[in-house]
């Protein structure tokens, strides 16, 4: 039974012979929208134009100049959450089961129909999309929620490396660091490697951070070993990162804002530069003088200022930092 409330499904069905088509709408107009293309081409652009609302797609096998099997493979490789089936007279089988074996269809109906199990297959194939497009949201909404304890495993990771790098005695810039990265624009890591098992994951991630420790610190032996002064920071920075930092009257630009966040958003398999180390090294060194750097986000990059440190935040400033991201 068709519930009003709801919008019709729509369907695409594809045949070079306009009494089919006009069939085939007359048989499902009642249960779904369904849309015409008299060609493979014509389907294509069909497809790319609609593919958001397209529940299924529903093709002839011989038309002139291309076969239907292509255009539901087009579909299969750019539209996977549509369901594609081939209708097909008898003696074209050959081609439909080369279909099914790579995958191209869901099934294949063949002509001439039958009116009443056309519209129950027609019922069942809408169905099966419905259910292919709320586990894709499902998935989405799973894999959101992964990467969002991903960045928050890393700034309590980035926290205690600052804390250990730090001393007991000296100012955490996570503040800093934490501003910078938001006004740079955080790209959560993707999904290839949040599907990992989650013991690998962990692992990784602690050899990654254990890594990225190391070079902090020796950028921050270096730094210290240099006799610079806070003042001195921008021309520092300047020259670590080349034609990425702009000099202001005030203080210094970063223009190539990723190499603020690399850290929290490269994958897991990925080492973390040594500029990047040399940006929290800074900071770091900066905090043993009593001073940081101010942040602000610009057309032109990340703005920076230096101004006098206020320690490092408490738990639940750090929560409040975490919830930003």
């Amino acid at each position: 039974m068709i519930d009003a409330a709801k919008p019709l499904p729509a369907i695409l069905y594809v045949d070079d012979e306009p009494t089919a088509l006009k069939y085939f709408q007359r048989a499902l107009a009642a249960q779904a929208n369904v849309l015409t293309a008299e060609s493979v081409e014509e389907g294509k652009r069909m497809l790319d134009q609609h593919a958001d609302t397209i529940s299924v797609l529903v093709s002839d096998q011989r038309m002139p100049g291309a076969y239907g099997n292509e255009l539901l493979f087009y579909a299969w490789d750019r539209y996977p959450h549509i369901v594609r089936i081939l209708t097909t007279a008898y003696s074209e089988i050959a081609h439909t089961v080369e279909a099914v074996n790579q995958g191209q269809i869901h099934r294949y109906i063949q002509k001439p129909w039958d009116i009443a199990a056309l519209r129950m297959e027609m019922k069942q194939a809408v169905d099966l999309a419905r259910l292919r497009r709320e586990h894709a949201q499902l998935l989405r909404e799973k894999l959101l929620i992964r990467q969002k304890q991903a960045v928050a495993n890393r700034i309590g990771t980035l926290y205690a490396l600052c804390a250990g790098v730090a001393g007991g005695n000296e100012a955490v810039p996570i503040d800093a660091y934490l501003s910078a990265a938001l006004c740079a624009g955080l790209t959560p890591p993707e999904p290839d490697w949040l599907m990992m098992d989650y013991s690998d994951l962990i692992g990784s991630e602690a050899f990654r951070a254990a890594a990225f420790g190391r070079a902090v610190r020796s950028q921050l032996d270096r730094l210290a070993l240099r006799a610079a002064l806070p003042g001195d920071v921008f021309g520092l920075l300047a020259e670590a990162f080349g034609d990425g930092f702009d000099r202001t009257p005030d203080g210094g630009t970063i223009v190539h804002t990723s190499r603020l966040t690399e850290f929290l958003e490269t994958p897991t398999g990925s080492s973390v530069s040594e500029l990047h180390a040399f940006w929290l090294a800074t900071l770091l060194w900066l905090a043993r003088h009593g001073q940081t750097l101010q942040m602000s986000g610009g057309p032109d990059g990340v703005r920076m200022r230096l101004v006098p440190g206020d320690g490092g935040p408490t738990a639940s400033q750090l929560a409040g930092w975490i919830e930003q991201f």
